[in-house]
């Protein structure tokens, strides 16, 4: 499979994964290849520290690179050094978890880089605060492309505990060029280090989403009638359970809960195995079936859950009314590996296709 020829220490297959993620970053500015094989050479991979030292001088240099270029008024150049500054930064807090100091401080770093490239954005992108729960507050980027009218807008979203920083190079790009303003959003406020458990135990992720559309509605240059949903990751089903409860939402990536459909059918089979009753599948379509607006499902086919194995359940949502388009990328068009990693900006060029085509009918 592809996904095990891209293992390039399989000692490390955790490193493994970063450092193909951080390669194929670069064909969206979010990395170099040259800087990237440059790091990797230094790096001794039975050291965590090692890996952290080089990230982040890497990221240093990028940064520094972006404060003296904007001092001379070259703001394409920061720009661009700033993006790769903190996907490195991003690259170095990998092996830590939250709480540790090396993590915080990487984060922070790469908290900083976003907030100047927002600042020296051709249109000035905002840093905005999105009230949730009673103390903690959701924090998003709003990169707006029209600053004269009410425009379409797309709120990136990731999986839970996965940060909103990258989507500023993964898909900032796709959405102004098809003249649609970006909110990135995650969960995890503006602390570089937080219990994701401890805050998900609280309430569930799904509930985010109201909060998000509440904020967009209220502003002035935002088209409520145009807002579109496109979660990052295939994880988990929070951001079609969130869409469930709010017709409000023009169009959706997501996986339309088909992940909560599949466990079901897992937990359906392992029941009849042992003599218990069958858990039906169909209550697990209740969700997916209070969903009002067009959804997209993109699958890599070489990813966790296969491909017939999808279009089966797809074809049952179809079948409760829905609206919803099935995009299964096979092996060899690339964009075929879990979440389209090997491949994201494939992947991205028809999800922002699609939205814009969906939209301009909303």
């Amino acid at each position: 499979m592809l996904v095990k020829q891209w293992a390039f220490w399989p000692e490390r297959e955790d490193f493994s994964d970063e450092f193909r993620r951080l390669l194929v970053s670069a064909q969206e500015g979010g990395a170099t290849v040259a800087e990237c094989f440059l790091a990797a050479s230094r790096i001794d991979f039975k050291d965590d520290a090692s890996w952290h030292r080089e990230w982040k001088k890497l990221a240093d240099i990028s940064d520094e690179r972006g404060q003296i270029a904007i001092r001379k008024r070259q703001a394409s150049t920061a720009r661009s050094n700033w993006l790769r500054a903190l996907n490195y930064y991003q690259a170095a807090a990998f092996p830590f978890e939250a709480t540790d100091e090396k993590y915080q401080a990487a984060v922070g770093r790469a908290r900083a880089c976003a907030r100047d490239y927002l600042r020296h954005r051709r249109r000035p992108g905002e840093v905005v605060t999105i009230p949730w729960l009673s103390d903690h507050t959701l924090e998003g980027y709003f990169l707006p492309v029209n600053e004269s009218h009410r425009s379409p807008v797309v709120i990136c979203i990731g999986e839970p505990g996965h940060r909103k920083e990258e989507f500023l190079f993964k898909l900032g790009r796709h959405a102004a060029d098809r003249g649609m303003s970006l909110l990135a959003v995650d969960l995890l406020g503006d602390r570089t280090g937080i219990d994701l458990e401890d805050l998900i135990s609280r309430d569930s992720p799904e509930t985010a989403i109201h909060h998000v559309m509440e904020y967009l509605t209220g502003r002035d240059d935002v088209d409520p009638d145009r807002i579109a949903i496109y979660a990052d990751g295939w994880g988990s089903s929070f951001v079609a359970r969130g869409i469930a409860y709010d017709p409000r939402f023009a169009v959706a990536v997501c996986d339309g809960g088909l992940w909560h459909m599949h466990e079901w059918a897992y937990l359906a089979r392992r029941q009849a195995t042992i003599g218990s009753d069958s858990a039906s599948i169909a209550g697990s379509r209740l969700i997916a079936r209070q969903i009002a607006c067009p959804i997209l499902v993109t699958l890599g086919e070489q990813g966790w859950l296969r491909a017939d194995n999808v279009a089966e359940m797809v074809g049952q949502l179809k079948t409760d009314g829905l609206d919803v388009t099935l995009k299964i990328f096979a092996g060899p068009e690339t964009a075929a590996a879990q979440g389209h990693a090997d491949n994201p900006t494939l992947a991205n060029e028809f999800i922002f296709d699609w939205i814009v085509a969906r939209l301009a009918h909303a």
